[in-house]
């Protein structure tokens, strides 16, 4: 847990802590992307990052939350089918999720979850499978995509880091655009520009950076998780 945070719920700064720097960070990366694309709002965006423990499901959580705020009915789609977080931002179990739609054994609606905060829905992973990159890329994915598209005016999706497994670059070109986060003084520059070539190889749309972990004094005190675009 990190330097001065005591929850998850804490963890959560859009909700928790709204005029925080953090919290209007989120709120910029919100507009930001709104502004992309007017004319054709970009309906499904990936969120990823080269390597582990960058921030990547904690800006899904917070910018879920950001749109939410906004008026926006979204989706977190829970896709990191290896180290899932988002249940446990959101205090939900996970017994069923995104792979027990994948393999047959429930329906989308029957395991979407409410967040417990307005206008957001949470599709959980499930239960960890031994192959995820092939469930991720196969035709039924392609229709929860769909599903969800159809419920909600935003559908973020966490994936693993896109060098260490391939299971977000079978998704990338499913989605709309894709939202790279990189670590602030702790992501090798040889990192980034190999996330950024693979995403390229599967012709995804990188839409935009978040750089994460800057340390920004204010009020005497050190935020050690920041985040905002790589502009």
């Amino acid at each position: 847990m990190r330097k001065g945070i005591k929850s998850r719920d804490e963890e959560l700064v859009v909700e928790n802590h709204p005029k925080s720097i953090v919290a209007e960070a989120y709120r910029t990366l919100r507009t930001n992307i709104s502004f992309l694309s007017p004319d054709e709002p970009l309906k499904t965006i990936m969120v990823t990052s080269g390597g582990p423990v960058e921030g990547k499901s904690l800006t899904v959580a917070n910018l879920g939350i950001s749109f939410a705020q906004a008026g926006k009915k979204v989706i977190i789609i829970d896709a990191d089918l290896r180290k899932p977080m988002q249940h446990r931002f959101f205090k939900l179990t996970n017994f069923d999720g995104l792979t027990s739609i994948l393999t047959g054994e429930k329906e989308f609606s029957s395991v979407i979850r409410e967040s417990g905060i307005n206008n957001l829905k949470i599709l959980t992973s499930g239960v960890t499978p031994p192959n995820p990159s092939e469930l991720l890329g196969s035709k039924k994915m392609d229709s929860i995509l769909e599903q969800a598209k159809e419920e909600a005016d935003s559908v973020l999706v966490d994936v693993p880091p896109v060098i260490a497994v391939t299971d977000g670059l079978v998704l990338a070109s499913k989605v709309d655009g894709v939202v790279l986060v990189v670590a602030s003084q702790e992501t090798h520059r040889e990192m980034v520009a190999q996330a950024k070539e693979n995403l390229e190889k599967v012709k995804a749309n990188i839409v935009g950076t978040v750089l994460t972990k800057v340390p920004i004094e204010s009020g005497g005190k050190y935020y050690y998780y920041y985040y905002g675009p790589d502009k």
